[in-house]
């Protein structure tokens, strides 16, 4: 990809996981997937959750324009693409015409009443870069796993997170520090 640096690896030893080398590629994935998906199949302790005491509910009030255009400015220009190939550079400019902006405040809106987030938001793109500077890399723990998310999705999810913390705490669900 353009936005890595280009360097040159050692090739000389073979990937090793789980005292295994790596050769073919259906042993690499498997070695990466098991690396990097690591919390994948992990229990849930139920009996701990149900102690939690019940608070009561508050209504969940629409997003507004404020709230978007505050959190969008936070994000650099500079940032890479997300996995929709849409820069924060853009989509700051997009935000600009209000019919647009009305139209992703919608989007974020009905995800919330529909209690459903849209697939195209889960969609993400997964790349693996070698960690700088190494002399071997043989081992998975010489590289780095990065993930593209879609930067919409991204950016609602910073205002659902924002509106989330501010409730919470306003509520004393979550201790202040």
């Amino acid at each position: 990809m353009n936005w890595v640096k280009k360097s040159k690896l050692l090739a000389i030893k073979a990937i090793k996981y789980n005292s295994r080398l790596c050769i073919e590629i259906k042993d690499l994935w498997q070695a990466l997937h098991e690396s990097f998906n690591l919390a994948q199949h992990w229990h849930i302790n139920n009996p701990l959750l149900s102690k939690i005491p019940n608070k009561p509910q508050s209504e969940w009030s629409l997003f507004l324009s404020e709230k978007f255009l505050s959190t969008i400015h936070k994000y650099s220009n500079n940032s890479t693409l997300g996995h929709d190939k849409l820069s924060w550079r853009y989509l700051k400019e997009i935000v600009k015409n209000m019919n647009c902006l009305s139209k992703f405040i919608n989007i974020a809106n009905m995800c919330i009443e529909l209690e459903y987030w849209l697939s195209y938001f889960k969609m993400f793109m997964s790349i693996i870069i070698p960690e700088p500077n190494k002399v071997w890399y043989n081992t998975l723990k010489m590289f780095r796993l990065i993930i593209l998310l879609n930067t919409l999705g991204k950016l609602i999810e910073k205002v659902i997170g924002k509106r989330l913390q501010f409730q919470a705490l306003s509520k004393n669900v979550i201790y202040s520090c």
